[in-house]
C-alpha cells in the first residue's frame, strides 16, 4: 500500500446501518482527500451483514430478528450474510490507481491482518482454494473461506470483502473473537446448512482476549507497513457518513432481495 497519508480510527459501538454509513463516507473521502484510513469498531448490538448483491428474502425474516434482539444491514460489499456478534470489524478506505488490480490490494491489506494475528501469537495463512466458489445465498460467510482470507488449520479466522468504484476503495472484513456463526441457522426461517465451526482468536490463544489488544495489535502493524497513521476524529468520520445513512437505514435497500 502506498497511500500518500494514513489515518486510525477506532469507532464507537453504533448500528448495523450507521458504521456501514461510515465506511462508505470514508471511502467518499477518500476519493476527495487521497488519504487512506484504517479502522476498528463493533456494533452497538448482534447484526446480521448481508452482501450487496446476496438474495436474502424468503431465508431471513424482518420481524423474526427484530422480536429476538438482531439488527441487520446490507454491505456496500460483496459475499454471504455473516452474524456481527464476538468478532472485531475492520475497514480499510484509500485511494486507488487505475492500474491497479484489486487483488493486489487485498494481498497487501491482508498482509497487515497476518501480520497483526502474528503479533497476537497466531499463524494466519492466506487460504488456497481449488474449489469453485459458490454464489452469495447458499452458506454463511464463514462456512469456508475465499481464495486469499486467512485461515487457521485451514479453518477460516478473517472474513473479508471489498468494493472499488471511482477512484477509491473500500475493504471491510470481521476477525472473530469467539464463534458465534452457527446462530445464523437458528435465525433462518428458511433450512440453511451449518458452518463448520470456525478459527477464532481466543480458540487459537487458549484465552479470552479483549478487543483492544486486538486493536493494538492492527494498529502496531498498519504503522510498520505505512508509517505513522495519525488519529482521525471520530466527528469528522461521522459527517463523511451523513449522506449515506438514510440508505443503509432503509428497509428497501437491506431487504432488496
Amino acid at each position: 500500500m502506498t497511500p500518500v497519508r494514513w489515518r486510525w480510527l477506532q469507532s464507537a459501538p453504533a448500528s448495523g446501518a450507521e458504521q456501514m454509513a461510515v465506511d462508505a463516507g470514508l471511502m467518499a473521502r477518500a476519493r476527495d482527500t487521497r488519504e487512506s484510513v484504517f479502522r476498528v469498531y463493533e456494533w452497538s448490538r448482534p447484526t446480521l451483514s448481508f452482501g450487496r448483491h446476496e438474495a436474502v428474502r424468503g431465508r431471513f425474516d424482518r420481524a423474526t430478528l427484530t422480536a429476538r434482539g438482531y439488527d441487520a444491514v446490507r454491505r456496500p460489499t460483496g459475499g454471504r450474510v455473516l452474524l456481527h456478534d464476538g468478532d472485531v470489524t475492520y475497514s480499510v478506505t484509500a485511494p486507488t490507481g487505475s492500474a491497479e488490480p484489486m487483488r493486489a490490494a487485498f494481498t497487501r491489506i491482508n498482509a497487515v491482518l497476518a501480520d497483526a494475528l502474528h503479533r497476537l501469537g497466531i499463524d494466519a495463512a492466506p487460504a488456497i482454494v481449488t474449489r469453485r466458489e459458490r454464489s452469495p445465498g447458499h452458506d454463511a460467510c464463514f462456512a469456508a473461506p475465499s481464495a486469499g482470507e486467512l485461515v487457521v488449520a485451514d479453518r477460516k479466522l478473517v472474513a473479508s470483502a471489498q468494493r472499488q468504484e471511482g477512484g477509491a476503495l473500500l475493504q471491510h472484513g470481521s476477525i472473530l473473537l469467539v464463534d458465534r456463526q452457527r446462530s445464523l441457522v437458528d435465525l433462518a426461517v428458511t433450512p440453511m446448512p451449518t458452518p463448520a465451526p470456525a478459527a477464532t482468536v481466543e480458540g487459537a490463544l487458549g484465552r479470552s482476549v479483549e478487543r483492544a489488544e486486538v486493536y493494538a495489535a492492527l494498529r502496531a502493524a498498519l504503522e510498520t507497513a505505512v508509517g505513522r497513521a495519525e488519529p482521525l476524529a471520530a466527528g469528522e468520520a461521522i459527517d463523511c457518513s451523513v449522506p449515506f445513512v438514510s440508505k443503509y437505514a432503509d428497509s428497501e435497500w437491506t431487504w432488496r432481495r
